[in-house]
């Protein structure tokens, strides 16, 4: 520990620079109504994988827009590497550690999150918000975990993690159709651009009140599949994979440019605050996705996993081009948009209002932030970065001189070292045992030797197998009774043989 002062009042010594944010609140517009909620969740989209970040073979204008009209975060987290506990944090406005969310569901229909947990769209359908949701849930499958269930008034989208974007009326799994509200329904058009074709339609029928729309796209997760409209749109890309890749994208951009479009043309763009973040980091090996500058990838617990594109807009609010380098974090979503809305906070949240912040207030957001998945651990203070990437060794980054994380400085710094353990620690001690683990996924009568070597090879912790994790396509394509380009465990037990 530090001889000269405390643990805390070193934690609070910690801390980066943010560029102007400043827009005085009296220079803040009188609004008729309350704001409208707009929060657009992308699936496995990597840090770079936009044009206001450094991507430039695959141009994202509408997406950019966001960051261009309001405010984009450089070290925007989510809390988790992975998709269903990203999610759970992200609606809750808590970690999810702290009832048991901590990993992917897999393929069990009865774990999802726990029913004691409110929604951010059950406290916006309490202030008397229109509430709706579109896209991929991933929070569970059985009744009482629907959305109807949790807080949205209209549901349009798929239960699971993962579903086809060519084939959306072939569920990847019987049970998981694509659903309006519970029934299911056929999709007429590519899935992505169906989400958005849904989300318009949300928005227009509900324009003359105040609404929360949860626009949660799964592109660009995998499998990957591109219509040819978008594949045309990249005819300079070689690599058939991320020229696919490269129409998933656009077709999520234009996804989200029809959103935009609808609300200026419903003259209700000033009363909107949206969101745009990533669920996690992008798994690059399987999609071509890209973190750079950052290390690691989906399911890391460094700044791959975990750090992701996060922008904000809300015209006359959010300081127009605006960019933060302060850390902020998904759990923020809750309580800036509840304050937004004059909607009472009825439990303790763990994230923070943004807007005194982007408002002016000299803070930061988040002395420290934390990270735990498993045997993964992580925590941020300031410019320090603590991680234990699941091999029980610490490792410590100046996160401002080596946004990489390449050079460790824990033995160099052990007194650093022990007041970050000991912040997690403290956080920590708040959380309870995760309510289910990777032996959740197996079955009755399952053997012991292919969970193992399952759960071994399943490097997205999403209960399914891709190509790359088999590493050979034949056994791929024998085990894959579906034809997704995906094996499940139900799949592997029925048809594994030994090599």
């Amino acid at each position: 520990m530090l001889p000269s002062m405390g643990r805390r009042s070193f934690l609070r010594t910690l801390g980066v620079g943010a560029t102007a944010l400043v827009a005085p609140r009296s220079a803040w517009p009188q609004r008729r109504r309350k704001p409208n909620i707009v929060l657009i969740f992308s699936d496995d989209q990597g840090y770079a994988d936009m044009g206001c970040q450094g991507c430039e073979d695959i141009p994202t204008p509408h997406i950019d827009s966001i960051a261009h009209a309001g405010a984009r975060f450089t070290d925007g987290y989510v809390t988790a590497p992975v998709c269903s506990p990203s999610r759970a944090g992200l609606l809750t406005g808590r970690y999810q550690q702290r009832f048991g969310h901590e990993h992917n569901p897999g393929a069990a229909p009865e774990i999802g999150l726990p029913l004691a947990e409110t929604t951010l769209a059950d406290r916006l359908k309490a202030a008397g918000y229109a509430t709706g949701m579109v896209g991929k849930w991933h929070l569970g499958m059985l009744e009482q975990q629907h959305p109807i269930n949790r807080g949205f008034d209209e549901f349009y989208g798929f239960l699971h993690g993962g579903h086809s974007y060519l084939r959306p009326n072939e569920a990847r799994r019987l049970d998981d159709p694509i659903r309006r509200g519970f029934d299911a329904v056929e999709e007429p058009e590519y899935l992505t651009d169906g989400f958005g074709r849904e989300a318009v339609d949300f928005i227009g029928r509900h324009a003359e009140q105040p609404f929360f729309l949860y626009l949660a796209f799964n592109a660009v997760h995998s499998p990957l599949e591109a219509s040819q409209k978008y594949l045309d749109r990249f005819p300079q890309v070689a690599d058939p994979k991320r020229r696919t890749y490269a129409g998933m994208l656009s077709a999520m951009d234009d996804a989200v440019g029809a959103v935009l479009t609808k609300l200026r043309e419903a003259e209700i763009e000033d009363d909107t605050l949206i969101f745009f973040i990533s669920d996690n980091g992008g798994p690059t090996s399987q999609t071509t996705s890209r973190n750079d500058p950052l290390r690691g990838f989906k399911t890391d617990v460094y700044e791959g996993g975990i750090r992701v594109p996060f922008m904000m807009q809300w015209k006359g609010r959010v300081p127009e081009g605006s960019v933060c380098e302060k850390p902020v974090s998904s759990l923020d979503v809750v309580p800036t948009a509840l304050a937004a809305a004059g909607a009472p906070v009825t439990r303790q949240l763990d994230g923070t209002d943004l807007l005194p912040f982007l408002a002016g207030r000299d803070r930061v957001p988040h002395e420290q932030l934390f990270w735990r998945i498993g045997r993964r651990r992580a925590a941020r203070s300031g410019q320090w970065k603590l991680v234990d990437n699941g091999g029980g060794s610490f490792e410590l980054y100046d996160l401002p001189e080596d946004i990489g994380e390449t050079r460790d400085l824990a033995r160099e710094k052990p007194d650093t070292v022990a007041d970050l353990v000991a912040a997690y620690d403290e956080w920590n001690a708040r959380n309870v045992d995760a309510l289910w683990t990777r032996k959740s996924f197996s079955r009755e009568g399952q053997g012991r030797g292919l969970r193992q070597r399952f759960n071994r090879l399943d490097r997205n912790l999403d209960g399914k197998l891709t190509g790359e994790e088999i590493t050979n396509p034949r056994l791929l394509r024998r085990l894959d009774a579906d034809g997704d380009g995906f094996v499940t465990l139900d799949e592997a037990r029925a048809g594994w043989r030994q090599r």
